[in-house]
């Protein structure tokens, strides 16, 4: 054994029983590791030590060692640098960017929507399961029915015209679709694994450049030869094509209706889809390939006691119960009631507190998860005050909710029928649903399938809407008003879009008819193949008279 320098300053050795973690001895391969005195001193003081416990620590012979700042600690790689690319990615990733980039109509609903839902959904599945050894996959039953959701959503694209209803199908689908890959429960929160394929999508950039860095350098020249392909094929299309279409003109038309304009524009909007699509797809591959741990089933943190819930609990479903026994008095009491007690019309009183309860209701279904996840529920006495508290809060609140629906029923019956209105309606729905599946889980007092539940019914009550076709129920419901005495805003009627074209057609008269017609059809423009639509197209075959 080396003995110590007694007249080197600043410099002690570390003894064997006062080793931390991160030093290491003469012979242990990574080269001897000192600790300066004044150094450690420094750094225990920062960290809340002090000079004299250096000192006590000295004198028992050895020098305390802190732990290194966090600023000085070693940072692990990312994970695209640890995590390696299956071999099926890359190819999943563009083949299914070049089926968007051909398919997928991004101005308009189209059927083209589904065609590229489709080809990342297959790519992803494939891509995942050629990646496992045992060739399993890693989806379950719960993964195919988000997928079916997503796709439904998409799938409206061919059915609906209306612009509005499909952006909110389309982000539906891409939560469903992040649910369908994600799987079972993260330890991250809910509205991580609602879109974590977008996020990961951008992490997974430097994951799949590497990938193509790897691919591109490999010595048998194989990039080479799949570019050299694809040229030489390109070459013989745009040879042989012009060639046989100018030598038939039933293969012209196909190609017209097959090829669009090679425009610049065109060419643009195929490379952002491109980019867009095949991202999506390696950031799923690569949340598969290292997806993060899953939620455990043990119960989170709570509070010991639970008074700080039961008092506010407790005072919240009174002043509910007040509201509800008030408001049961006005729907006996009828309309003279409302005149009476608060000089407005039946109109202005549905108005002036609607918005109020939407805003009561989310504040209360903030405060019943929060007890569910946190309020203590080890003893008996616990669970059933949690039932009997959160029990009543909810029913109440579903009263409040229907309350809140009606209110906004009597202001469209008395001023008209709105897309907004109706949406609201229609999220007031939603909130009764989510308030019943709370009911549900306080049979058993377990709420972690319940954020997930919640956001299943609400893609389940967009699909719902988007069959019923929301358009024409707004302006059948305007007709009626029309037909019972009231006016008619045919202006609004005719910024809609072609989905209302048969009940105008069928119910509006001459020559209002052909006017909001002509409106509505007035930027139609065709479709290709990718963007045919069910309702653009049979409106176009609506027989227009003179405005």
């Amino acid at each position: 054994m080396p003995k110590n320098r007694v007249g080197e300053p600043g410099r002690t050795r570390v003894p064997r029983g006062k080793r931390s973690a991160g030093v290491t001895s003469p012979g242990s391969g990574r080269g001897d590791r000192f600790v300066a005195a004044g150094s450690a001193r420094a750094v225990l003081e920062a960290a809340g030590g002090s000079s004299e416990t250096v000192a006590d620590e000295a004198r028992a012979g050895g020098v305390a060692v802190a732990a290194p700042p966090v600023l000085l600690r070693q940072v692990p790689p990312p994970k695209s640098a640890v995590v390696p690319l299956p071999p099926a990615v890359l190819p999943a990733a563009l083949l299914a960017g070049v089926a968007a980039a051909l398919v997928l109509p991004v101005d308009r609903p189209g059927v083209g929507w589904l065609l590229a839902g489709l080809a990342v959904a297959f790519a992803v599945f494939l891509a995942d399961r050629r990646s496992r050894d045992d060739g399993a996959g890693s989806f379950t039953w719960g993964s195919a029915g988000w997928a079916f959701l997503a796709l439904a959503l998409l799938g409206m694209g061919a059915v609906r015209a209306s612009g509005w209803l499909f952006a909110l199908c389309v982000l539906g689908a891409f939560v469903c679709g992040s649910l369908a890959v994600v799987g079972k429960r993260t330890i991250n929160s809910v509205c991580y694994d609602m879109f974590a394929v977008p996020l990961e999508a951008l992490r997974a950039v430097p994951w799949a450049g590497r990938g193509v860095g790897r691919f591109a350098a490999r010595r048998d020249g194989v990039a080479r030869r799949i570019g050299l392909a694809v040229l030489a094929t390109a070459a013989l299309v745009a040879v042989f094509v012009p060639l046989l279409a100018s030598a038939d003109a039933a293969f012209a038309a196909v190609v017209d209706a097959v090829v669009p304009d090679l425009s610049v524009d065109v060419l643009v909007r195929w490379c952002c889809v491109f980019a867009v699509v095949a991202l999506l797809v390696a950031g799923a591959c690569y949340f598969l390939a290292a997806p993060p741990h899953r939620a455990d089933a043990n119960r989170p943190y709570r509070t010991k006691y639970g008074l700080e819930w039961t008092v506010p609990l407790t005072v919240l479903v009174l002043l509910f119960s007040v509201f509800v026994g008030v408001r049961l008095v006005v729907l006996f009491g009828g309309t003279g009631y409302v005149l009476r007690t608060s000089g407005l019309t039946s109109a202005e009183y549905a108005r002036s507190g609607f918005w109020q309860l939407c805003a009561v209701t989310v504040l209360t279904l903030a405060i019943v998860a929060a007890a569910l996840r946190w309020a203590p529920n080890v003893t008996k006495a616990d669970r059933l005050r949690q039932r009997v508290l959160l029990g009543a809060l909810s029913a109440l609140s579903l009263v409040l909710a229907g309350s809140a629906l009606s209110r906004m029923w009597t202001y469209q019956e008395a001023y008209g029928f709105t897309v907004l209105r109706l949406l609201v309606e229609v999220c007031e729905l939603w909130f009764g649903a989510v308030f019943v599946l709370v009911l549900a889980s306080l049979v058993k007092l377990r709420s972690t399938w319940l954020p997930r539940a919640a956001i299943a019914t609400a893609a389940a009550a967009l699909l719902v809407l988007a069959v019923l076709d929301p358009e024409r129920l707004i302006a059948d419901a305007n007709l009626d008003r029309a037909a019972a005495g009231k006016p008619l805003d045919h202006r609004y009627l005719a910024g809609f879009s072609t989905d209302v074209v048969p009940v105008v057609s069928a119910r509006l008269p001459e020559p209002l008819r052909t006017c909001v017609l002509r409106q509505i059809l007035a930027d139609d423009t065709p479709d290709g193949w990718p963007a045919w639509n069910w309702s653009r197209s049979s409106a176009r075959d609506v027989t227009l008279g003179t405005c």
